[in-house]
């Protein structure tokens, strides 16, 4: 039997060709919304703005058929349940593809030592909300979205396709595209990742500051059942998050300084898992590797203004998180949900979408938040990566002190799980 998301992703891919390469006398050149990057907050943010009745295009740098591979590279994505239920609005959520989260077991301590006797245990149990997210692999994210993308005839996907350069007028955006195309636009929207071209030609910078840290990641198979529990474990080098997937596998995050990271890299897979058993423990039986490891640095970085005239950036393009909290791609998505709330609304009061006194709205909701996440993630990584012993008791006793509040501990879940409103209240695509 074909897969119906293979059929979706044939159809995506062969329309984004016919696309590509059509004439520009036969290509319609006129948008109400550019979007710069086809990874995964791009694609939902035409699909959130077509669904408010926009044209939008999609210039996606990569090719379809690499966005709809089907090989498992390791990459998954623990989403929470407001972003769960955004994606199910946009018709992209693969629900036989994802890892209910029932329960977060957070601990410390040092490899081969085992867990601190104080932790924080959210349970799903303990509320009417249901799990507090989902795991989902990249692949079937990616997939599902580019099935959207193919069902949807206000959205043009243009791939692959490079953007050479952009420019904007009191009236409009424009990009040229590698081969000479043109493409005009009320506004335009960055959502090409941290090394943003669309925020670098719209003169807004951003500094990074490195952790000292690098991310491996890959998918571990195991001979006992997770149960749904998701575990983030904090040990001196940095925290290892182990975070469940269909079939007795888990997704690994390991965050260690740079030095052990490349070695762990460095390592053939028999010395790797070697190195990985003790600070995995022995609670999911024994271990093999399901695919393939991959590693990356990790930085704190924002973006110092998040629009400028005709100009929005969401996702990694606004902001690069620590993994620690793993909030990265549930802040994106929630950037796209809260711009579309701000552009729809000024449509329907018949302003311009692209106005910068429109777009400030959109930053006046989104950077503080960001600010404030910033700030969490980043105080949670000194606080945690370091084994100085004062405080090592300090946050012990504050775990447990948080896991025998209740009432603290659930306002703590229904903000994990994506569901509680900011000051500017919660996303219409998430509530």
């Amino acid at each position: 039997m074909i897969h119906p998301l293979l059929v979706a992703a044939t159809l995506a891919r062969n329309r984004a060709w016919t696309i590509a390469r059509a004439r520009p006398s036969t290509l319609a050149m006129e948008y109400d919304v550019l979007i710069i990057g086809g990874g995964l907050n791009g694609p939902a943010q035409a699909l959130a703005l077509a669904r408010g009745g926009l044209r939008c295009a999609v210039i996606d740098a990569m090719p379809v058929e690499t966005r709809s591979a089907d090989q498992f590279d390791g990459r998954s994505y623990a989403l929470s349940a407001g972003t769960v239920r955004m994606l199910g609005r946009l018709g992209a959520w693969p629900a036989d593809h994802a890892t209910p989260i029932r329960q977060i077991k957070v601990t410390d301590g040092r490899a081969g030592e085992g867990p601190a006797p104080f932790m924080l245990h959210f349970n799903a149990a303990e509320g009417d909300d249901g799990p507090m997210g989902q795991m989902i692999e990249d692949r079937y994210l990616r997939r599902a979205l580019l099935s959207a993308l193919a069902a949807q005839p206000r959205i043009d996907h243009i791939a692959p396709a490079k953007v050479i350069a952009q420019a904007v007028t009191t009236s409009g955006a424009r990009v040229t595209l590698h081969d000479g195309r043109v493409l005009h636009g009320k506004l335009l929207i960055g959502a090409d990742g941290k090394s943003s071209g669309t925020a670098s030609r719209a003169g807004i910078d951003r500094s990074p500051r490195p952790y000292g840290q690098m991310a491996v990641t890959c998918a571990i198979a195991h001979t006992l059942p997770h149960h749904g529990i998701a575990h983030q474990f904090f040990m001196p080098g940095g925290p290892l998050a182990i975070l469940p997937l269909p079939d007795n596998r888990s997704s690994i995050v390991w965050s260690e300084d740079e030095t052990r990271a490349r070695a762990l890299m460095a390592m053939d897979d028999a010395g790797f898992l070697a190195a990985l058993r003790p600070a995995f423990g022995s609670f999911l039986g024994e271990i093999t590797l399901a695919t393939p490891r991959s590693a990356f640095p990790l930085s704190l970085s924002l973006a110092e203004r998040f629009v400028a005239p005709r100009v929005a950036l969401v996702g990694d393009a606004a902001h690069g998180l620590h993994p620690v909290a793993g909030q990265g791609l549930n802040a994106g998505l929630r950037d796209v949900a809260a711009l579309t709330d701000v552009i729809t609304a000024a449509r329907q009061r018949g302003e311009d979408i692209g106005a910068i006194d429109v777009l400030a709205r959109y930053q006046t909701w989104r950077r503080p938040e960001i600010l404030a996440l910033a700030l969490v993630t980043d105080g949670t990584t000194k606080l945690f990566s370091n084994d100085n012993s004062m405080l090592r008791a300090a946050r012990d006793i504050g775990l447990g002190a948080i896991n025998a509040l209740p009432p603290l501990r659930r306002a703590m879940m229904r903000e994990a799980a994506g569901i509680s409103p900011s000051l500017n209240g919660l996303p219409t695509l998430m509530g």
